[in-house]
């Protein structure tokens, strides 16, 4: 664990958090962001009994909740094996030219990409492709993702470095029924929650629940930095707190 995370860490009632400090908003709004560490969470697990475990023994009043959109896909089994993924010839063809970004995120995997087309249709992913081709010398990047549109960019796995065996062969599709899942998860905890697929350089929200207290621009303010952290972290439950 680095200096900084060592820094951060707390425990309350048996649940190890990471403070991740306080950050104002542009309406001049504060917020504290608390990291939730949790187990590796496995296909099928309870939504439910997650936030029950690691959330309420720190919630407040006042409080909302940011669930991980990637957890919640495999709570929810939103998940695809790579066994089960059959690449077809245009997938098989079209890995080899995408891009790499410095995360290793990207459509350069046969399987991942046959999701994508799968989800898409290919005469929408070949237009997507060209674009991307003809744009990519002027330096204008992210269009395939654009074209393709929001879902695409949450199918996520496939990954031959994932710190995480399992992520090697499985991938996960964010859910489509976010607001759903959200409005399920206030009734039963009491705690305001958004669905968030965040990482260092997007926050998208997938869904939230009745009563959530934050409007999308200031949610994006509390979320900005990405307080979720990344890989073997395990913290995909943000407790916000308004100041």
């Amino acid at each position: 664990m680095s200096k900084n995370l060592e820094e951060q860490k707390r425990e309350k009632d048996g649940v190890v958090y990471y403070d991740r400090g306080i950050v104002s908003g542009e309406d001049g709004s504060r917020y504290a962001r608390f990291a939730i560490k949790t187990h590796f969470v496995g296909v099928g697990e309870s939504q439910y009994a997650l936030v029950e475990r690691y959330v309420l023994p720190l919630f407040e009043p006042g409080d909302c909740l940011s669930f991980g959109a990637k957890v919640m896909a495999m709570c929810t089994s939103n998940v695809h094996r790579r066994e089960d993924v059959k690449p077809g010839f245009f997938a098989n063809l079209m890995w080899r030219f995408a891009t790499v970004n410095s995360t290793g995120i990207g459509m350069h995997e046969p399987h991942k990409l046959q999701l994508v087309i799968n989800e898409c249709g290919l005469p929408r992913v070949l237009f997507a492709a060209i674009v991307s081709a003809v744009t990519r010398p002027f330096g204008i990047k992210g269009l395939f993702y654009k074209v393709c549109g929001r879902d695409v960019a949450g199918i996520d796995g496939f990954y031959d470095r994932s710190e995480f065996d399992i992520y090697k062969d499985l991938a996960l599709v964010n859910p489509s029924d976010g607001d759903e899942l959200c409005n399920a998860l206030y009734e039963k905890t009491g705690i305001p929650t958004v669905l968030m697929d965040a990482n260092d350089f997007d926050r998208n929200e997938i869904g939230r629940s009745d009563g959530f207290p934050l409007t999308h621009e200031q949610l994006q303010d509390a979320m900005v930095d990405n307080p979720s952290g990344q890989g073997a972290e395990l913290t995909p439950l943000i407790l916000i707190r308004p100041l």
